[in-house]
Protein backbone atom coordinates (compact mmCIF):
# COMPACT_ATOMS: atom_id res chain seq x y z
CA UNK A 1 0.00 0.00 0.00
CA UNK A 2 1.35 3.50 -0.87
CA UNK A 3 1.83 6.05 1.54
CA UNK A 4 -0.02 9.08 1.46
CA UNK A 5 2.14 12.33 0.68
CA UNK A 6 1.75 15.54 0.75
CA UNK A 7 2.99 18.66 -1.88
CA UNK A 8 4.53 21.38 0.32
CA UNK A 9 6.74 24.27 -0.66
CA UNK A 10 9.83 25.47 0.84
CA UNK A 11 8.30 29.14 2.27
CA UNK A 12 11.46 29.94 3.62
CA UNK A 13 15.09 28.51 4.29
CA UNK A 14 17.33 30.66 7.49
CA UNK A 15 20.37 29.99 8.43
CA UNK A 16 20.28 28.91 12.03
CA UNK A 17 23.73 28.42 13.33
CA UNK A 18 26.63 27.48 11.75
CA UNK A 19 25.68 24.46 9.67
CA UNK A 20 22.23 24.69 10.81
CA UNK A 21 19.43 25.62 8.82
CA UNK A 22 15.64 25.60 9.24
CA UNK A 23 13.14 24.88 6.55
CA UNK A 24 9.34 26.70 6.65
CA UNK A 25 7.26 23.95 4.24
CA UNK A 26 3.25 25.26 3.42
CA UNK A 27 1.16 23.30 1.53
CA UNK A 28 1.55 23.26 -2.35
CA UNK A 29 -2.09 24.46 -2.85
CA UNK A 30 -2.95 26.36 -0.06
CA UNK A 31 -4.74 24.32 2.13
CA UNK A 32 -4.68 24.06 5.96
CA UNK A 33 -1.33 21.20 6.79
CA UNK A 34 -3.05 18.38 8.59
CA UNK A 35 -2.39 18.36 12.39
CA UNK A 36 0.59 17.14 14.41
CA UNK A 37 1.42 17.08 17.98
CA UNK A 38 4.55 17.81 20.03
CA UNK A 39 7.47 15.21 19.47
CA UNK A 40 6.28 14.47 15.57
CA UNK A 41 8.20 13.54 12.56
CA UNK A 42 7.69 13.92 8.49
CA UNK A 43 9.33 11.89 6.02
CA UNK A 44 10.90 14.05 3.35
CA UNK A 45 11.07 12.67 0.13
CA UNK A 46 14.44 14.68 -1.41
CA UNK A 47 14.90 12.36 -4.42
CA UNK A 48 14.21 8.88 -5.87
CA UNK A 49 15.35 6.66 -3.22
CA UNK A 50 16.26 8.82 -0.42
CA UNK A 51 14.10 9.58 2.16
CA UNK A 52 14.99 11.54 5.35
CA UNK A 53 12.91 11.69 8.71
CA UNK A 54 12.86 15.54 10.18
CA UNK A 55 11.21 16.27 13.46
CA UNK A 56 8.82 19.23 13.39
CA UNK A 57 9.65 22.31 15.54
CA UNK A 58 7.10 24.71 15.11
CA UNK A 59 4.30 25.35 18.08
CA UNK A 60 1.78 22.22 17.54
CA UNK A 61 -1.45 24.20 17.17
CA UNK A 62 -0.18 25.80 13.53
CA UNK A 63 -1.65 24.06 10.83
CA UNK A 64 -0.78 27.00 8.26
CA UNK A 65 2.74 25.54 8.13
CA UNK A 66 5.38 22.68 9.31
CA UNK A 67 9.36 23.82 10.41
CA UNK A 68 11.74 21.55 10.59
CA UNK A 69 15.72 21.94 11.05
CA UNK A 70 18.68 20.17 9.72
CA UNK A 71 22.50 19.69 10.72
CA UNK A 72 24.79 19.64 8.21
CA UNK A 73 26.59 16.34 8.60
CA UNK A 74 30.01 15.83 7.31
CA UNK A 75 29.64 11.98 7.95
CA UNK A 76 26.50 12.14 5.74
CA UNK A 77 24.54 9.63 3.59
CA UNK A 78 22.95 11.96 1.79
CA UNK A 79 20.23 13.55 3.14
CA UNK A 80 21.58 16.16 5.17
CA UNK A 81 23.86 17.33 2.93
CA UNK A 82 21.03 17.41 -0.46
CA UNK A 83 19.04 19.62 2.10
CA UNK A 84 21.62 22.38 2.44
CA UNK A 85 22.81 22.11 -0.68
CA UNK A 86 19.76 21.27 -2.86
CA UNK A 87 16.84 22.32 -1.10
CA UNK A 88 15.76 26.06 -1.82
CA UNK A 89 13.16 28.48 -1.07
CA UNK A 90 10.76 27.93 -3.66
CA UNK A 91 11.08 24.54 -4.23
CA UNK A 92 7.89 21.80 -4.09
CA UNK A 93 8.52 19.08 -2.25
CA UNK A 94 6.78 16.10 -1.07
CA UNK A 95 6.23 14.78 2.54
CA UNK A 96 4.25 11.96 4.45
CA UNK A 97 1.71 13.04 6.77
CA UNK A 98 2.87 13.61 10.21
CA UNK A 99 3.92 10.51 12.53
CA UNK A 100 4.71 10.67 16.49
CA UNK A 101 6.27 7.92 18.08
CA UNK A 102 7.64 10.42 20.57
CA UNK A 103 4.32 12.00 22.07
CA UNK A 104 4.24 13.85 25.18
CA UNK A 105 1.98 11.90 28.33
CA UNK A 106 0.54 13.87 30.95
CA UNK A 107 2.56 14.40 33.97
CA UNK A 108 2.98 16.86 36.95
CA UNK A 109 6.32 18.03 35.67
CA UNK A 110 7.94 17.46 32.62
CA UNK A 111 11.93 17.24 32.56
CA UNK A 112 12.97 17.91 28.91
CA UNK A 113 16.83 17.28 28.12
CA UNK A 114 18.03 18.08 24.25
CA UNK A 115 21.71 17.10 22.50
CA UNK A 116 22.70 19.54 19.93
CA UNK A 117 19.92 19.00 16.79
CA UNK A 118 18.00 16.60 18.78
CA UNK A 119 16.36 19.69 20.05
CA UNK A 120 13.72 19.80 17.42
CA UNK A 121 11.55 17.82 18.81
CA UNK A 122 12.38 18.74 22.60
CA UNK A 123 11.50 22.68 21.44
CA UNK A 124 8.30 21.65 19.90
CA UNK A 125 7.35 19.93 23.43
CA UNK A 126 8.60 23.46 25.51
CA UNK A 127 5.61 25.56 23.17
CA UNK A 128 3.16 22.67 23.77
CA UNK A 129 4.02 22.35 27.51
CA UNK A 130 3.90 26.19 27.82
CA UNK A 131 0.61 26.68 26.38
CA UNK A 132 -0.60 24.16 28.12
CA UNK A 133 0.76 26.05 31.60
CA UNK A 134 2.32 22.97 32.37
CA UNK A 135 5.21 22.76 34.83
CA UNK A 136 8.51 22.21 32.96
CA UNK A 137 12.53 22.63 32.32
CA UNK A 138 14.53 22.57 29.59
CA UNK A 139 18.32 21.66 29.42
CA UNK A 140 19.84 22.10 26.07
CA UNK A 141 23.50 20.31 24.94
CA UNK A 142 25.45 21.90 22.64
CA UNK A 143 29.11 22.38 21.49
CA UNK A 144 29.25 25.98 21.59
CA UNK A 145 27.07 29.41 21.31
CA UNK A 146 27.43 29.49 17.53
CA UNK A 147 26.35 25.95 16.43
CA UNK A 148 23.38 26.66 18.80
CA UNK A 149 19.89 27.05 17.26
CA UNK A 150 17.18 28.64 17.86
CA UNK A 151 18.57 30.64 20.56
CA UNK A 152 16.52 33.83 19.56
CA UNK A 153 13.41 32.38 19.69
CA UNK A 154 14.07 30.72 22.97
CA UNK A 155 14.82 34.11 23.97
CA UNK A 156 11.70 35.89 23.63
CA UNK A 157 9.80 32.97 24.12
CA UNK A 158 6.75 32.84 26.91
CA UNK A 159 9.10 30.05 28.33
CA UNK A 160 12.98 31.66 28.36
CA UNK A 161 13.02 31.20 32.15
CA UNK A 162 12.96 27.31 31.65
CA UNK A 163 15.22 27.16 29.76
CA UNK A 164 19.02 26.54 30.42
CA UNK A 165 21.96 26.38 27.99
CA UNK A 166 24.67 23.88 28.33
CA UNK A 167 28.05 24.45 26.01
CA UNK A 168 30.76 22.17 25.73
CA UNK A 169 33.03 25.12 24.75
CA UNK A 170 32.40 26.74 28.15
CA UNK A 171 33.18 27.01 31.40
CA UNK A 172 32.74 23.78 33.46
CA UNK A 173 30.28 25.43 36.15
CA UNK A 174 27.83 26.00 33.21
CA UNK A 175 27.96 22.42 31.97
CA UNK A 176 24.90 20.45 32.59
CA UNK A 177 25.58 18.48 35.98
CA UNK A 178 22.34 15.42 35.18
CA UNK A 179 23.33 13.37 38.19
CA UNK A 180 22.49 16.75 40.89
CA UNK A 181 19.64 17.99 38.56
CA UNK A 182 18.07 14.50 39.16
CA UNK A 183 18.48 14.60 42.92
CA UNK A 184 16.77 17.48 43.24
CA UNK A 185 13.79 16.54 40.94
CA UNK A 186 10.16 15.19 41.95
CA UNK A 187 10.38 11.65 41.41
CA UNK A 188 7.06 11.49 39.22
CA UNK A 189 8.78 13.83 36.63
CA UNK A 190 8.84 12.50 33.15
CA UNK A 191 11.88 13.05 31.51
CA UNK A 192 11.73 13.40 27.60
CA UNK A 193 15.04 13.22 26.07
CA UNK A 194 16.92 13.11 21.99
CA UNK A 195 20.04 13.65 20.93
CA UNK A 196 22.86 11.79 19.30
CA UNK A 197 23.75 8.38 20.84
CA UNK A 198 26.50 9.12 23.10
CA UNK A 199 24.25 11.73 24.52
CA UNK A 200 21.18 9.53 24.86
CA UNK A 201 23.33 6.86 26.59
CA UNK A 202 25.11 9.27 28.90
CA UNK A 203 21.56 10.01 29.92
CA UNK A 204 20.45 6.85 30.18
CA UNK A 205 22.98 5.56 32.42
CA UNK A 206 22.43 8.33 34.71
CA UNK A 207 18.75 7.81 34.88
CA UNK A 208 19.26 3.97 35.86
CA UNK A 209 21.87 4.79 38.29
CA UNK A 210 19.16 6.75 40.23
CA UNK A 211 16.44 4.37 39.98
CA UNK A 212 14.18 6.41 37.97
CA UNK A 213 11.37 5.23 36.71
CA UNK A 214 12.02 3.66 33.35
CA UNK A 215 8.37 4.14 32.05
CA UNK A 216 8.96 8.06 32.67
CA UNK A 217 12.19 7.95 30.61
CA UNK A 218 10.82 8.68 27.02
CA UNK A 219 13.69 9.31 24.19
CA UNK A 220 14.32 9.71 20.42
CA UNK A 221 17.20 8.92 18.92
CA UNK A 222 18.17 11.81 16.25
CA UNK A 223 21.06 9.27 14.54
CA UNK A 224 22.52 6.14 15.45
CA UNK A 225 25.75 5.40 15.88
CA UNK A 226 27.10 3.13 13.27
CA UNK A 227 27.78 -0.21 14.36
CA UNK A 228 31.15 -2.31 13.17
CA UNK A 229 31.73 -4.84 12.23
CA UNK A 230 33.84 -6.94 14.81
CA UNK A 231 34.61 -10.10 12.95
CA UNK A 232 31.48 -12.06 14.10
CA UNK A 233 28.98 -11.30 11.49
CA UNK A 234 28.43 -14.19 8.83
CA UNK A 235 26.82 -14.21 6.11
CA UNK A 236 22.73 -15.71 5.86
CA UNK A 237 20.16 -15.82 3.70
CA UNK A 238 16.44 -14.42 3.46
CA UNK A 239 13.57 -16.14 1.69
CA UNK A 240 10.65 -14.51 0.92
CA UNK A 241 7.30 -15.80 1.75
CA UNK A 242 5.44 -14.38 -1.23
CA UNK A 243 7.87 -16.13 -3.56
CA UNK A 244 10.01 -18.47 -2.08
CA UNK A 245 13.16 -16.84 -3.61
CA UNK A 246 16.31 -16.84 -1.80
CA UNK A 247 18.81 -14.14 -1.37
CA UNK A 248 22.14 -14.22 0.05
CA UNK A 249 23.16 -11.22 2.45
CA UNK A 250 26.69 -11.56 2.67
CA UNK A 251 29.29 -9.65 5.12
CA UNK A 252 29.54 -5.78 4.70
CA UNK A 253 26.00 -5.54 3.27
CA UNK A 254 22.41 -4.95 4.24
CA UNK A 255 19.48 -6.85 3.76
CA UNK A 256 17.70 -3.74 2.40
CA UNK A 257 20.58 -3.31 0.21
CA UNK A 258 19.89 -6.31 -1.59
CA UNK A 259 16.87 -6.38 -1.43
CA UNK A 260 16.50 -3.05 -3.05
CA UNK A 261 19.19 -4.16 -5.55
CA UNK A 262 17.32 -7.49 -6.79
CA UNK A 263 13.99 -4.72 -7.00
CA UNK A 264 11.79 -5.83 -3.80
CA UNK A 265 10.63 -2.58 -2.32
CA UNK A 266 10.77 -2.40 1.58
CA UNK A 267 10.00 1.22 2.54
CA UNK A 268 12.84 2.70 4.53
CA UNK A 269 13.80 6.19 6.01
CA UNK A 270 16.54 6.61 8.10
CA UNK A 271 18.44 3.24 7.34
CA UNK A 272 19.87 3.03 10.56
CA UNK A 273 17.91 1.32 12.73
CA UNK A 274 16.01 4.53 14.56
CA UNK A 275 13.10 5.11 12.62
CA UNK A 276 11.04 2.13 12.37
CA UNK A 277 9.65 2.62 8.52
CA UNK A 278 11.68 -0.74 7.30
CA UNK A 279 10.14 -2.95 9.91
CA UNK A 280 9.40 -6.51 8.67
CA UNK A 281 7.33 -8.94 9.90
CA UNK A 282 9.65 -12.45 10.53
CA UNK A 283 7.98 -15.61 9.95
CA UNK A 284 10.92 -18.08 10.46
CA UNK A 285 14.13 -17.88 11.89
CA UNK A 286 16.03 -15.72 14.67
CA UNK A 287 17.34 -12.18 13.96
CA UNK A 288 20.26 -10.50 15.20
CA UNK A 289 18.77 -7.24 16.26
CA UNK A 290 20.45 -4.25 16.09
CA UNK A 291 18.16 -1.44 16.18
CA UNK A 292 17.00 1.68 18.53
CA UNK A 293 13.61 1.07 17.21
CA UNK A 294 12.00 -1.39 19.13
CA UNK A 295 12.05 -2.27 22.84
CA UNK A 296 13.93 -5.05 24.28
CA UNK A 297 10.74 -6.97 25.21
CA UNK A 298 9.23 -6.33 21.48
CA UNK A 299 12.92 -7.64 20.20
CA UNK A 300 12.83 -10.83 22.06
CA UNK A 301 10.00 -11.95 20.29
CA UNK A 302 11.82 -11.88 16.79
CA UNK A 303 8.89 -11.72 15.15
CA UNK A 304 10.21 -8.75 13.00
CA UNK A 305 12.99 -6.83 12.64
CA UNK A 306 14.82 -3.73 10.68
CA UNK A 307 16.42 -5.22 7.79
CA UNK A 308 18.24 -1.64 7.27
CA UNK A 309 20.64 -2.86 10.05
CA UNK A 310 19.43 -5.85 11.90
CA UNK A 311 21.00 -9.66 10.73
CA UNK A 312 20.36 -12.91 11.29
CA UNK A 313 21.57 -15.13 14.22
CA UNK A 314 19.93 -18.56 12.52
CA UNK A 315 21.46 -19.43 8.52
CA UNK A 316 17.56 -17.78 6.96
CA UNK A 317 15.24 -15.52 7.64
CA UNK A 318 11.70 -16.26 6.25
CA UNK A 319 10.09 -12.90 5.16
CA UNK A 320 6.74 -11.71 5.23
CA UNK A 321 7.45 -10.00 1.47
Amino acid sequence: MNEVTLKVRVERKVVEADDICSYELVSADGAPLPAFGAGSHIDVHLRPGLVRQYSLCNPPHEQHRYLICVLRDPASRGGSQAMHDDIQAGMVLQISVPKNHFPIVEAERSLLLAGGIGVTPILCMAEALSAQGAAFEMHYCARAPERTAFRERIACSPYSGQVQFHYDSGDAAQKLDLPALLTGLDRQTHIYLCGPAGFIDHVLATTKAHDWPQGQVHLEYFGAAAAANDGTDQAFDVRLASSGKVFSIPVGSTVLQVLTDAGVFIPASCEQGVCGTCLTRVLDGVPDHRDLYMTEAEQVVNDQFTPCCSRAKSAELLLDL
